[in-house]
């Protein structure tokens, strides 16, 4: 019987039974099937049938817990799965994703960051030398390792190139910077990396196969941002908007009432859409559906963000605090209005640019033809810098 239903305590229980049922080590069935038993499937079903008989909001915790780790499942070797996969899924370690770079944004295949292998160490083994900047790495200040997306040739095209690594955030020449954002917090880092060592154990996937690796993990990202967790109606940024117009009604002006129920609906509609896409992708691998689930939640949070400030009339001309923090975890709902219309600002750009998502969407999901490429076939090294 669960006496307690934090979510600190739901959070032990999950790091609890990974502890005790190895996700590398246990075939698939056998782990879904004693995770059913552990109560961890919907926690809000009944004691067993699969659930705990706690809140439904609670689920989000569980899920959190357990979406972790979908690149190096799918491109590490045995023996990277062994020595990084338990630490991931009991959060014993937290990981960054250093891609983008100054020069290297929404055309990340573009970036300029070397990866060299140490002289006299051959084809095979050794290790590498890398050296460059990545920018927006979110959370890198807390990371022990990062997913490092680097150039190991300079003369194919630029997504033939590529290589993919773990680095070591606290090896020599590793340089963490904040960046400050428009709310004063900095979740947000630049990365310096000069002349860091990188063991060729590290490396993920083949030399050369970088693009495809960090495809993996950017189809993840979109999804952990726009579709990975079973949410209840009414939750995320409609949840304080709603708030604000059942307790206030002396805000309510003509006109708002329908703009926010089209917002409501919209909102209920994502969501039901993502929660299908969640269910549809906990047996598998992201596609590139993740990036309309993505696309979705950035602009809903903008439009739902502006028309809160909105709503709260002069109360939304307020800040509450531009004290500089660096947070444990983004957090795209917190605080005040103006806080969320702010934050909700970087939503279209974090994880993907919204026009990067649409070619993709166009592209991958509709089968409609490519734009022009006209640098595709182009060495890299002779490409404008």
């Amino acid at each position: 019987m669960l006496t307690d239903a934090s979510p600190d305590a739901i959070r032990d229980r999950v790091r609890a039974f990974l502890a005790s049922c190895d996700p590398a080590q246990t075939p698939k069935q056998d782990f879904l099937n004693a995770r059913f038993d552990a109560g961890l499937a919907w926690v809000h079903y009944p004691e067993g049938l699969g659930g705990l008989g706690v809140s439904r909001t609670l689920q989000s915790v569980v899920d959190a817990e357990f979406a972790a780790a979908p690149t190096i499942l799918a491109y590490g070797n045995d023996e990277q799965q062994k020595r990084w996969l338990r630490k991931l899924w009991t959060a014993e370690e937290i990981w960054c994703q250093l891609f983008s770079e100054p020069g290297a944004g929404s055309d990340l295949a573009a970036l300029a960051t070397r990866a060299v292998r140490e002289k006299g160490d051959g084809e095979v083994g050794g290790g590498w030398i890398v050296s460059g900047q990545k920018v927006w790495t979110s959370q890198a200040h807390q990371a022990r390792r990062g997913l490092l997306l680097t150039r190991t040739d300079p003369d194919v095209p630029k997504h033939q190139g590529l290589s993919y690594f773990s680095v070591d955030m606290t090896a020599p020449g590793v340089d963490v910077r904040p960046l400050r954002q428009l709310t004063g917090e900095a979740e947000f880092n630049e990365v310096f990396l000069t002349d860091v060592r990188i063991p060729d154990t590290d490396r993920i996937g083949q030399v050369g196969e970088g693009w495809k690796v960090a495809n993996a993990t950017l189809m993840s990202e979109r999804v952990s941002i726009g579709a990975s967790r079973a949410v209840p109606r009414e939750s995320g940024m409609i949840s304080p908007t709603v708030r604000t117009w059942r307790s206030r009604p002396e805000l309510r002006t003509p006109g708002l009432h329908d703009r926010l129920l089209r917002l409501w609906t919209e909102a209920e509609v994502a969501r039901l859409a993502s929660e299908r896409l969640r269910q549809q992708l906990a047996a598998g691998k992201p596609g590139p559906e993740g990036s309309a689930s993505k696309l979705v939640f950035a602009r809903l949070n903008q439009e739902i963000s502006g028309f809160e400030v909105e709503l709260a009339g002069s109360d939304g001309l307020r800040y509450d605090d531009w004290t500089m923090r660096r947070p444990e975890h983004a957090n795209f709902f917190g605080r005040g209005p103006g806080y969320r219309y702010l934050r909700a600002r970087g939503n279209s750009i974090e994880g993907g640019t919204s026009e990067i998502l649409r070619n993709i969407i166009a592209e991958r999901v509709l089968g409609l033809p490519s734009e022009p490429r006209v640098d595709k076939d182009v060495p890299w090294k002779d490409l404008p810098k």
